[in-house]
């Protein structure tokens, strides 16, 4: 094991992203053998690829605030909060498309600011903030929309054109946005000033404050990165699934933190990894598309990913305390 970490090319890549990306080729090659050769249909991988898109942008946003020492349980709800409302502008209000997808990224950005204000400004815990976001975000949908589900227009009606952000022809447009944001993504967190202070509040918030930084506005900043992306989030889930309910989008929550903490963030703060997410990401989707081509019930990918969860965060907790 030794060896195969201090390879040079392995110690480039990262030993936990190798890990992860031999984990995604083997769950990949088990489903195929699993399901009689069925999983090497396209079908099933652009199906794969569309949950992984809206859940790859909650993994991201979620990414920040966890490398900051915070959580965010919200991330769900305010997703679909975003799709409600500026869908229900569009279909009840007559909104054009374009603005009503700029509002599903106005909605997650206020969501953002409030979560973000409520930590950084108010010293408010992160736990109570986003658990009190999660159910607001649920009660601004329910009474804008008269707890009407809202279905967005398909390719052939008026408005239908927002589709073209997932798939133009065979072209996988959503995953080429996915993985350009992903990348921006990781240049913020890892070459940026911002980054760097986001990423030192995890490390030791107190000495980052004592030298002088401004640490709430950092602190918020994550908040605000992770609304903003809940509201993309939104237009992605919308242009693979098209119907939103309100009161839905707690599952998504540890989806999306399972992909974040299963890459290498740690839930303790001061370490994160972009590209370890994405990786992540691609596993909880492939595993999700794999229970429903094996007819399992959608309950055991709730309790797999729980027990993702834990043996992810394990796992954290012992190399910190090797390294210390």
């Amino acid at each position: 094991m030794e060896k195969i970490k201090q390879n040079p090319i392995v110690n480039k890549i990262g030993f936990n992203r190798v890990v992860l990306c031999f984990a995604l080729i083997l769950l990949y090659v088990v489903l195929c053998i699993a399901t009689g050769g069925k999983f090497f249909g396209t079908a099933r991988i652009m199906s794969a690829l569309n949950y992984a898109y809206f859940l790859g942008f909650l993994s991201l946003g979620v990414t920040f605030v966890i490398a900051t020492g915070g959580i965010d349980f919200s991330i769900g709800p305010v997703m679909f909060c975003c799709a409600l409302i500026s869908g229900y502008s569009f279909t009840a209000h007559g909104v054009p498309m374009g603005v009503a997808l700029v509002i599903s990224i106005l909605v997650g950005l206020a969501f953002g600011c409030f979560n973000g204000y409520l930590v950084a400004y108010w010293s408010v815990p992160s736990f109570i903030t986003s658990m009190a976001g999660m159910n607001i975000a649920k009660g601004i949908a329910s009474v804008f929309t008269k707890t009407q589900s809202v279905s967005w227009p398909q390719s052939s009606q008026d408005g239908g054109w927002y589709r073209s952000i997932v798939k133009v022809g065979a072209l996988p447009v959503g995953l080429i946005l996915f993985l350009a944001v992903a990348v921006v993504c990781a240049i913020i967190l890892n070459k940026t000033k911002a980054g760097r202070y986001i990423l030192s509040l995890g490390s030791n918030k107190e000495a980052v404050r004592l030298s002088g930084v401004n640490t709430k506005k950092w602190e918020m900043l994550a908040f605000v990165i992770c609304g903003v992306l809940c509201g993309i989030s939104a237009l992605f889930y919308v242009a693979a699934y098209s119907t939103v309910q309100p009161g839905y989008g707690d599952t998504y929550n540890n989806e999306a933190i399972a992909g974040c903490v299963m890459g290498g963030t740690s839930m303790a703060g001061g370490l994160a990894s972009i590209s370890g997410t994405v990786i992540g990401v691609f596993i909880i989707a492939l595993l999700q598309e794999g229970i429903l081509a094996l007819n399992f019930d959608k309950n055991f990918q709730l309790i797999i990913t729980g027990v993702i969860v834990i043996v992810a965060v394990y796992s954290d907790v012992v190399a910190r305390r090797r390294k210390n």
